[in-house]
Parts: C-alpha cells; structure tokens; sequence
C-alpha cells in the first residue's frame, strides 16, 4: 500500500505504543521525515487541498469532484496546455487564456518539500504574473516530482530544458485566501489551490 494511503488513513497497529517518541530528548536532533511527508504536511499547513490519485482513473474522478463542488462545470478554464485541454476535454470546459476564468488549470516543474510550495515556470504560466491569473487553481501533479527543496528543483528544470532554459521560474506557497492581507506573504499571490498528485512512482 503506498505512503500516501497510509498517510492519509492512518491506522496505527494495536500494540503500538502512541508515545513511543515521547522519551526523545529535547536535545536530540528532529526525525526528518521523508521527502513526501514532508510535502504533504508544509503544503497542508499553508492552506492547499490535496487530491492523491493511485491511477488516471481516479484522476478523473477526484477533478469531476472538484467541478461539482465548486459549480464549475462549463465555465471559462483558464489553460495554456494542450495535453490538459485533450485530457479534460468531455468535462465542458470553455478552454481560454483569461485570467477571469472560473480557474486555472496546469501541470507544475516540482514540489518542493521543504515549504509545501509548487514550483513554475513560463512552461505552465507562460510570461503571466500571478494577479493575471484566476484565483482558483487546478494543478496537476505526479510524485515522481517530489523534491527536497528550491535548489533540487532548479537543477531538474535545467537539467530538463537544456536547449533553452524556461523565464518566469517562481513558486506558490500561500493557498489561504483569508491570509492574503498577512505581512509574511507580501508580494505574493494567494491563491485557493487544488493538487490533483497522482503516484507514478
């Protein structure tokens, strides 16, 4: 069964002992968690909505979910990617290029563990300021994108686009539109962010 799963419904086993790390010492160095914990917890805490996915399958299921709870079937979609326009075609959308769509739709370059963020670059957003798009997102993910952090990141897009390297390269990291007005996230869009990550690892 895969981490996410278990981590999602967790089932501790019945012997096990609830506070078996409450001996650590408060000097002892922190368990690091591994790579995809930690994305799920930094990116749960800044406010996103996380939709794991074991197969296309539920892919499709979990964004028909979306549509219907947020009533935005056959409404303006914002999407500059073909492949997302072929793939969700039978759902109705209105594909454009408007930032006063109902939402925008896109892949990604990485997730960053380290901060829950979801890094970008003019590949998904072409040369767009985040106040040029809608509020909502809809980003498509996989895990094979998981990284440790930014600079993990921005070796994989260099890495992947050696014949010219993508502009724009930035990441969304506040997914609570309520915190717009925080001083810690001046400067940067709020968005309210779904990730649809499916596991093809």
């Amino acid at each position: 069964m895969s981490l996410f799963r278990n981590f999602l419904n967790p089932k501790p086993d019945k012997g096990q002992d609830v506070s078996e790390n409450s001996d650590r010492g408060k000097y002892m160095p922190d368990v690091k968690l591994p790579t995809d914990e930690r994305f799920m917890l930094n990116f749960k805490n800044n406010g996103g909505k996380f939709l794991y996915c074991e197969n296309e399958e539920e892919v499709t299921d979990a964004f028909d979910n979306i549509l219907l709870e947020n009533d935005w079937y056959e409404k303006p979609t914002c999407c500059f990617d073909p492949n997302l326009k072929n793939r969700f075609d039978k759902f109705n959308l209105e594909f454009n290029k408007s930032g006063d769509s109902a939402f925008f739709l896109s892949t990604c370059e990485y997730l960053i563990a380290n901060d829950g963020s979801i890094l970008i670059s003019s590949n998904q957003i072409k040369e767009k300021r985040f106040n040029e798009l809608p509020e909502n997102f809809i980003i498509l993910a996989s895990t094979s994108q998981l990284v440790d952090n930014i600079g993990e990141g921005l070796r994989g897009i260099k890495f992947n686009n050696k014949e010219r390297i993508p502009s724009n390269i930035t990441t969304i990291k506040s997914f609570e539109t309520q915190k717009e007005g925080n001083f810690m996230s001046y400067g940067s869009s709020t968005k309210n962010l779904y990730l649809l990550l499916l596991e093809d690892l």
